[in-house]
């Protein structure tokens, strides 16, 4: 019934099957044996699964009463590229490999609510379980929808949540409209002539160039954009140089810009240009640029994002408007560009010395697997009420 906490069951087995998953992390499009998991969890629980969406995306269909409504429940599975430091007993047993984003915990949740609406089955329609590959970077989301993903299986809406070690246990939290940014990345090769460190005139200076450029693009935010604009733009890399006495002949810039606003984002690519093509036309230099539009913004309808908050309360979590999105990005954006939704953050925050996502010492956290269970089964109860 709406209104009533959800009792989950299982909870020890949930948390074994939590870190089983994060000792074997597997990177983007190769989550062979977490597919493998979710397909044989699916089809004991007699849901109907198909496997190898968009690769190695993992689709269940559970149904019941008569109605043709379908909501759309999603998990990402794959792990960060990047070393553990926890020292946990189940730790990561693959070097370079780690789930240092918690979508261990996101693809235990999402198997834990279907065990659960498959007992209960107190609603009227089919619940559509998602498991995704290959968020990080891969937009293993798009690959589904390309594969036909709502074609297939349609929604009327569709949700997922990401744990969020900023807001503490027992909250949720999700706003209308942007809730996360869209990513870019971009990657600047100059060239020039290279020569002498002691004979600077008989060479182009890449090195000045680039750091002339790195100055200017910091500069495009607070100059280029109206101050109520949100945007960040960052400078993560710059490579060039092999020895103390040799000006080099190229030099690279690597980084990221995260926006809301398609009009922002359309300014800082065309600012970035325009710098680096001034610099160079006052150096002689030639460039390069590559800008990828890689992740839109992930944008909440305002029923749907009412609704995420509505189930929060109904399973007893304190469910909040988020004053602000994040800068951070997630490929659920191309779901929520092609099927209404909404994206919410789970709080798993223990205290002030949380590491933050990415970090190689993060750790899911398993106190928050009842919660993302009630509520992603009490969203499913609620959309498809009988």
């Amino acid at each position: 019934m709406l209104g009533e906490p959800i009792p989950i069951e299982g909870v020890d087995e949930l948390i074994a099957l939590r870190r089983d998953l994060h000792a074997h992390p597997e990177l983007a499009f190769a989550e062979h044996r977490t597919s493998a998991i979710v397909a044989c969890e699916l089809a004991a629980l007699g849901i109907e699964v198909h496997r190898h969406v968009g690769g190695t995306g993992v689709v269940g269909l559970l149904r019941a009463g008569s109605s043709d409504r379908r909501i759309g429940l999603r998990a990402d599975m794959d792990a960060l590229p990047m070393s553990e430091a926890t020292d946990l007993p189940y730790a990561s047993r693959y070097s370079g490999m780690f789930h240092g984003c918690g979508h261990d915990g996101h693809t235990t949740m999402l198997i834990g609510a279907a065990r659960l609406l498959a007992a209960t089955r107190r609603f009227d329609g089919t619940v559509v379980f998602i498991f995704q590959p290959a968020e990080e970077g891969r937009a293993g989301a798009k690959a589904m929808i390309d594969d036909g993903l709502f074609e297939r299986f349609g929604c009327d809406r569709i949700f997922a949540l990401h744990n969020w070690p900023q807001l503490p246990v027992g909250t949720l939290g999700t706003r209308t409209g942007p809730i996360m940014a869209a990513a870019d990345r971009f990657e600047i090769a100059l060239s020039g002539r290279g020569g002498h460190a002691a004979l600077p005139h008989l060479a182009d200076d890449v090195l000045l160039a680039a750091s002339r450029i790195v100055l200017s693009l910091n500069t495009i935010v607070s100059r280029r954009l109206d101050a109520a604009a949100q945007a960040v733009l960052s400078v993560t890399r710059v490579e060039g140089g092999t020895s103390h006495n040799v000006l080099p002949a190229t030099a690279r810039i690597g980084g990221t810009a995260r926006s809301f606003d398609p009009a922002v984002r359309d300014v800082l690519e065309t600012t970035l240009r325009a710098i680096v093509a001034a610099q160079c036309a006052e150096g002689s230099l030639s460039a390069d640029i590559t800008y990828d539009r890689y992740y839109p913004a992930t944008r909440n309808d305002a029923g749907a994002a009412r609704a995420a908050l509505a189930a929060g309360r109904d399973c007893g979590i304190n469910a909040i408007e988020a004053d602000s999105p994040s800068f951070a990005s997630e490929d659920f954006a191309f779901m929520l560009e092609a099927c209404p939704g909404a994206y919410v953050w789970l709080g798993q925050g223990r205290g002030a010395d949380e590491p933050p996502l990415h970090h190689p010492r993060y750790d899911f956290n398993d106190d928050v697997i009842p919660l993302g269970v009630a509520w992603f089964a009490a969203l499913a109860e609620r959309e498809l009420a009988a």
